[in-house]
């Protein structure tokens, strides 16, 4: 085995390592985790349960994992920033000129005035959390409602709102609602039941949730530029890679996720700061993301490698501690060490 690849050998199995002592020490069911590089090496490992209730199922390599918010950097992302690119859209315009019934009652309201790359970066007033799902089941009425609502507004926090707004957008420049777009090469908005990593058991939707959308609030709009992506370890591998090697966006979609908005965001991606979930030994070149479900990515353009950690850790409950964030550090750091 050549020097290179026994490198990266060494590194994916130490990587490796702590997600292997999870599963055992049953803080998560089960994962996959992935890297590739620059120079041609790639590596895939699964270890656990892909479903432990009422069922169970061995995790496999290509099993497909419920991406979460994996979504907005995977798919949502690349197209407002292409179409930005194509000057369909002015990143710096409003959300009203592809929205203009947004607040169209106030023309005064702050909503009206918050931007294409502010809702990239979550640099507006939009409140953390909001349980859309709980005010019906109607996802056009759902749709009228956001748009209509007068938002609490707040300091810059992490949204989904900034990210189902700009997948209302995408849809209304499609004509087509989100499910009914293409989700890219490897990709889907749901998948085979039996193939599937399972989340949650529902609480409202009464069942154990495996190929269909965990998230409350995509579920109930029937699909969202916030989540929904599904996808498996070498779909995100792929991705990755076209990324690093500017085969799977532009030049300049690709300098923009890279570019900061703040301390802790990009346009659409997370940049290395202290606590976050990509560990301490990332260089700042890297840009990353996780997903509620338990799906993660990063990619560091400085050192030329991507590697991505997909766990079922609310299954069958999000109320038990996984570990994760220690864990995705942990993982990344083994990635990383010298």
């Amino acid at each position: 085995m050549e020097g290179g690849r026994m490198e990266f050998q060494e590194r994916f199995d130490r990587a490796f390592a702590p997600l292997e002592q999870s599963v055992a020490t049953s803080h998560i069911p089960g994962g996959v985790f992935g890297m590739v590089d620059l120079k041609g090496n790639r590596q895939v490992r699964a270890v656990g349960s892909a479903q432990k209730v009422p069922s169970v199922r061995p995790m496999l390599v290509d099993t497909w994992f419920d991406l979460a918010s994996l979504t907005k950097v995977i798919f949502t992302t690349p197209r407002i920033l292409a179409l930005a690119e194509a000057g369909t859209i002015d990143l710096d315009a409003p959300l009203t000129v592809l929205l203009p019934d947004l607040r169209q009652y106030s023309a005064e309201a702050w909503e009206r005035k918050v931007t294409f790359r502010q809702c990239l970066g979550h640099q507006t007033p939009f409140p953390a959390v909001e349980p859309i799902y709980t005010y019906g089941r109607d996802p056009e009425l759902l749709r009228t409602f956001i748009l209509q609502r007068e938002w609490r507004a707040g300091p810059p926090v992490y949204s989904d709102i900034n990210f189902i707004l700009l997948g209302f957008a995408l849809e209304r420049l499609s004509g087509k609602t989100i499910r009914a777009m293409d989700p890219g090469p490897g990709f889907a908005f749901s998948a085979p039941p039996k193939l599937a990593a399972a989340t949650e058991d529902c609480t409202w939707r009464h069942r154990v949730l495996s190929g269909e959308v965990h998230d409350d609030n995509c579920s109930a709009l029937q699909g969202a530029g916030h989540a929904g992506l599904f996808g498996t370890v070498d779909s995100i591998l792929d991705f990755a890679k076209g990324l690093l090697d500017g085969s799977g966006a532009s030049a300049q979609s690709i300098a923009l996720m890279r570019t900061p908005l703040s301390a802790t965001r990009t346009h659409g991606w997370e940049r290395p700061h202290d606590g976050w979930h990509g560990g301490t030994l990332c260089s700042l070149g890297t840009i990353g993301h996780t997903g509620f479900t338990g799906t993660a990515l990063w990619i560091d353009f400085d050192k030329g490698r991507a590697w991505t950690l997909l766990t079922n850790r609310i299954h069958p409950t999000r109320h038990f501690d996984s570990g994760i964030l220690a864990l995705r550090q942990t993982v990344g750091d083994l990635v990383n060490a010298a």
